[in-house]
């Protein structure tokens, strides 16, 4: 009996060995080996893609960066370098006044009459933009649009017969993991074929506002910029535009501008020639935990108005400064880095909701959006010395005075800000860990107006009372630009 028992247990446990095997053996490999083949897809595609060479004429006095060798007298190839230089190392007359420096990179069709997209980078200060066909056809190219914040130019070219073209797909659809096939003009050898996944999406990889990538390890190396990323339909989801490596070649850590970010400007490139973008007219910062517990919003989100342009959309809306952005037309403000990718897609004279909190409470504010201008440029205030006025407060680390009419005149201050002036900071508190400066005036403390160094020490004492642990302020610098920074009360 017992010998039957193990014979049947054995039994049954190889039965379900043998379904799991099978199962494993079904699942795994498909999971492993990837699509069985991109040849269809590719071949689907191909004709849309081209190579780019954009050349540009350099003036014959930055032709040469570094200075000719000095040969000694009699050598045999002296009469060589004469062709191109005297022994003084100065133009001979037998070199052109200038010369073309050509770069390469990639693009595709997007219209059969002859729109091509690429970087803008790949043509950016280009004199001569030349569009290679895979069949070799070279067609000259004229600029419609670019877009140096996303990095797109818009192109075209004339056929004599209608061109192959692709379509874009939705980025916003594809997920982390999802195959995709990257074509361009590696090192300058030709169209060519590369697969990966899609690693991670919306990553910032740069400083300007608007840049939320895809990453792939689809393999993208020199030359490949402007080339498309395509999903397993053959719709466009990404333009290659940039690699991490140290070397310029491919560690399998690839950047595409997203479809959904680059369709619609393309759209106004096409349109218009340039970029026409919604402009709020705020100046915001980033919401921490410390100021999210200060004004009461629970988990840190949303964008804070540090400023409002005193004639921009946002004060004919009613907004202020205090008040947090938690929602943009519909869509939530996780970070504060969404609000203007969100604004800047938005359509320009577009009437749109946004969802603020102010003062602890959720309302809605409808406004309606003005145009960027792009040529407008925030001047900087250098670090102001440090006033010489008698302390009245000694406050978180902060030596407070009363900001009269001499102090505003030696440090520079604007007359619309009022406030109480910061003399001093303890270089080991957390008010300079927060860059907090000699010269910085406190106009709020937990958005109410303060004008002398008491009303600061007894707003804060209240708030101690009430159990807050942390502090807001509102502060600005001497040219007038304010920024909120949340201290501990501890």
């Amino acid at each position: 009996m017992r010998v039957f028992r193990l014979i049947k247990v054995a039994t049954l446990v190889a039965v379900l060995f043998s379904q799991s095997v099978l199962t494993i053996g079904v699942m795994t490999p498909a999971f492993a080996r990837g699509p069985e083949s991109l040849s269809g897809l590719a071949e689907q595609v191909m004709d849309a893609v081209v190579n780019i060479s954009a050349s540009t004429n350099v003036p014959a006095e930055q032709q040469r960066s570094t200075p000719m060798p000095q040969l000694p007298p009699g050598t045999p190839f002296q009469e060589f370098f004469d062709e191109f230089m005297n022994p003084k190392g100065e133009n001979g007359g037998k070199m052109p006044p200038q010369h073309k420096s050509s770069s390469l990179g990639s693009g595709f069709v997007i219209d059969a009459s002859g729109i091509v997209v690429t970087n803008n980078h790949v043509i950016s200060d280009a004199d001569e933009i030349m569009v290679i066909f895979n069949d070799g056809r070279k067609l000259k190219a004229e600029i419609i649009g670019k877009d140096p914040k996303v990095d797109l130019a818009v192109l075209r070219v004339k056929p004599d017969k209608p061109l192959v073209a692709v379509k874009f797909g939705d980025s916003n659809v594809e997920k982390i993991g999802d195959w995709v096939m990257a074509i361009g003009n590696p090192f300058g050898l030709g169209g060519s074929v590369s697969a990966g996944i899609i690693s991670a999406k919306n990553r910032d990889i740069s400083d300007q506002s608007y840049g939320q990538y895809l990453q792939t390890d689809a393999a993208i190396n020199k030359g490949n910029s402007g080339g498309p990323l395509f999903n397993m339909e053959g719709e466009v989801i990404g333009i290659n535009t940039a690699i991490l490596s140290p070397t310029g070649g491919s560690i399998g850590i690839g950047f595409a501008i997203p479809s959904s970010l680059a369709a619609p400007v393309i759209d106004q490139l096409r349109q218009f020639g340039e970029t026409r973008r919604g402009w709020l007219g705020v100046r915001i910062q980033s919401v921490d935990d410390n100021i999210a517990e200060t004004l009461g919003l629970g988990t840190a989100r949303g964008a804070l108005v540090a400023g409002v342009d005193e004639k921009g959309p946002s004060k004919v809306a009613g907004l202020e400064a205090g008040d947090v952005i938690v929602t943009f037309d519909g869509k939530p403000i996780k970070e504060s880095r969404d609000l203007p990718r969100l604004v800047g897609q938005t359509a320009v004279g577009k009437t749109v909701d946004v969802v603020i909190v102010r003062k602890g409470k959720e309302q809605t504010v409808r406004v309606t959006l003005g145009r960027l201008d792009e040529t407008e440029k925030q001047a900087k205030a250098g670090e102001p010395t440090q006033p010489e006025q008698p302390v009245f407060k000694k406050i978180l680390g902060l030596d407070l005075v009363t900001l009269n009419d001499e102090a505003r005149k030696r440090l520079s201050i604007k007359d619309s800000v009022k406030g109480v002036l910061i003399a001093k900071v303890d270089p080991n508190s957390p008010a300079a860990e927060k860059r907090l400066s000699a010269g910085d005036v406190i106009v709020e403390v937990q958005q109410e107006a303060v004008a002398t160094p008491d009303a600061v020490s007894k707003r804060i004492d209240a708030l101690k009372k009430d159990g807050k642990k942390s502090v807001l302020l509102l502060v600005a610098n001497p040219s007038g630009e304010v920024r909120f920074v949340a201290l501990g009360l501890d």
